[in-house]
């Protein structure tokens, strides 16, 4: 048996599932008249509603001393003081210092890492306002309309997802485009949107070594010089995020416009860097820093917050409480707001790439599931593809109902419409609908009998299903700061309950290494490699069908 399934309060909860899990929500509402107003938090502009979840006071109970048993205060303070809870790669975790606004001081091996966050953030105002204001001009003396950000992972998701989300705060000048996919058929398709003259491209790698976002870089590079014709316009065009000075340099990039950042940055936390330059650029400086100031607020509550009334913290445990004792192996993330059209994409990488392990930190296998496969898509959208399967399939999948009240979109009559589609969802996921409901209603239609009676069982949802709603205010950079640093903080609680490293991620290093062997067989630089037969197969497949290419 792992640590954690000897703890006590692990035990105790096994206990009290054998009763809780026939528990009905429609009960829980009926004998408790301020369930919702107990079961409900509010941090910032950010408000949660968790009362339509298969928990009772004793589940939340039983949970937050789990927490605690497994030792959450302690790795809570440990992250954001700089010590290196990355244990397998010997490093800090602090994305928190990137976004702290108190400005007070975080160590890493002796050094306040804070003057070169600073710094960095300096650089890259000064920077952004050059492009912004016009001041900054191309090789002809444009100014820059369109800006490539070429990257991968968290260096493309991060900002790509927030350049969407904040549009209406965007510069109306600059187009933003992000180009990931070493399919040609991203960048080609990129190219043909915009002019070498007005284009700014960012490149994004920490050792500007990584292939696919390099083999992106130099094609783009050579579209550029192709009609620039000049060598020396690249400095004008191409600015990177990287700390390789030495390849930078070499790719024609000026060393002053390579933007650093650190190695406790790990790349699906590092929106808050350099890597959010595409961001500074789109939204300015000033709605940059307030993206950090709705972070820095999360901060400050998961830091200081009793864990009853700690939202990281709520969402987090109650996640375990399906994962690992309803046996719920899937979340869903379903904004309905058409500008988080890319937060389910965001969401699934931070937490399957953060917790989809199956080792402890002490090296031993986990006896028990870890993260949740994440999926989703706008919630409108969902309703009438695979909300089905959430009210009346097999699965428990508990769901994040996501929206912000403001009406973004000024169109009459369009949010009253997505808005009373949120909260009938969620109550229709928590209330069902029963046989002698559906049999009143099917009389009602004029149906009886036998017909009736073969409709009941196509028609009765059982309910009873989890869901959290979280509403903003509205969509601006500051709330949205605080949602994903919510998503952030509830990871890494969830990381510390299993034991895990939620700060690594081996796991898309085999396929890598791989992939070079078979490129250069793909490419015949190389004889045939060891494979097995399949692999073999494959590749011969291919070389047959491009033979003459």
């Amino acid at each position: 048996m792992s640590a954690l399934t000897q703890l006590p309060a692990w035990q105790a909860l096994w206990d009290h599932f054998a009763d809780a899990k026939h528990h009905h929500m429609r009960d829980l509402f009926a004998s408790d008249p301020q369930r919702a107003e107990r079961y409900a938090l509010e941090v910032g502009g950010l408000f949660l509603d968790y009362s339509k979840n298969r928990i009772t006071d004793d589940t939340l109970r039983g949970l937050m001393q789990l927490a605690r048993e497994a030792g959450l205060p302690t790795k809570l303070k440990a992250m954001f003081k700089g010590e290196k809870i990355n244990s397998t790669e010997n490093r800090a975790v602090l994305h928190v210092a990137l976004r702290n606004r108190t400005n007070s001081p975080i160590l890493v091996d002796g050094e306040d890492v804070m003057p070169k966050v600073n710094s960095v953030l300096a650089r890259m105002g000064k920077f952004c306002h050059a492009i912004r204001s016009g001041e900054w001009l191309g090789y002809t003396h444009q100014p820059i309309t369109d800006v490539v950000s070429i990257g991968i992972g968290g260096s493309d998701l991060g900002p790509l997802m927030v350049c969407s989300a904040l549009k209406p705060f965007g510069h109306p000048r600059m187009n933003m485009h992000f180009v990931s996919n070493v399919d040609g058929a991203q960048l080609k398709e990129t190219l043909k949107k915009v002019h070498p003259e007005t284009t700014l491209f960012i490149v994004e790698s920490k050792t500007f070594t990584t292939q696919e976002t390099l083999t992106n870089a130099l094609t783009a590079r050579e579209w550029f010089v192709a009609r620039a014709r000049d060598e020396k316009a690249v400095a004008k065009h191409f600015v990177a995020v990287s700390t390789n000075k030495k390849a930078v340099a070499e790719f024609g990039i000026d060393p002053a416009n390579m933007f650093e950042f650190w190695d406790w940055v790990g790349g699906r936390y590092s929106l808050w860097s350099a890597i959010g330059l595409p961001i500074m650029l789109y939204l300015g400086e000033e709605n940059f820093t307030e993206l950090l100031n709705g972070a820095h607020i999360m901060d400050q509550h998961f830091a200081n917050a009793s864990f009853e009334q700690n939202m990281p913290v709520l969402l987090a445990m109650i996640g375990i409480w399906y994962i690992n004792y309803y046996g719920g192996g899937s979340h869903v993330i379903a904004p309905y707001d058409q500008y988080l059209h890319r937060l389910p994409a965001f969401i699934q990488q931070l937490d399957m790439e953060s917790n989809g392990k199956q080792t402890c930190l002490d090296g031993s296998p986990v006896d028990f599931e870890t993260a949740p496969i994440i999926w989703g898509e706008t919630g409108i959208n969902g309703q009438h593809a695979f909300f089905q399967l959430l009210h009346q399939g097999t699965h428990i999948s508990p769901i994040d109902l996501i929206c912000s009240l403001q009406n973004s979109s000024s169109l009459p009559g369009h949010h009253e419409i997505l808005l009373a589609n949120v909260f009938a969802q969620a109550e229709a996921f928590m209330r069902g609908k029963t046989a002698e409901e559906v049999r009143e209603e099917l009389a009602a239609q004029g149906l009886k009998g036998d017909a009736l009676e073969a409709l009941v069982p196509h028609k009765v949802f059982g309910g009873n299903r989890p869901t959290n709603t979280l509403l903003m205010d509205r969509l601006d950079p500051r709330n949205l700061g605080s949602l994903i640093a919510l998503y952030e903080h509830k990871i890494f609680v969830q990381g510390v309950i299993w034991g895990i490293n939620s700060f690594d991620q081996w796991g898309v290093e085999l396929g890598k290494q791989l992939a070079k062997t078979i490129h250069a067989e793909l490419a015949g630089k190389l004889d045939d490699a060891p494979h097995d037969s399949s692999t073999k197969a494959l590749i011969r497949r291919y070389r047959r069908a491009n033979a003459g290419q």
